[in-house]
């Protein structure tokens, strides 16, 4: 995985987390439920990156 990769993914995840916080905050569902996806799709590609890294080893 790559610096610039994990840099993202780590901004992405944090972004869903605010997010989530937030829509819980102002009682928003729609923006409480981005956030998780948010984080889902972030931990996805942390999960694949990491597959690619152990198949370049």
């Amino acid at each position: 995985m790559g610096f610039d990769d994990k840099i993202e993914n780590t901004t992405e995840n944090t972004a869903g987390k605010v997010k989530e916080g937030v829509g819980r905050v102002t009682d928003n569902e729609r923006l409480e439920a981005e956030g998780r996806n948010d984080q889902a799709k972030s931990s996805l590609k942390q999960a694949a990156e990491k597959v690619k890294d152990a198949f370049k080893s």
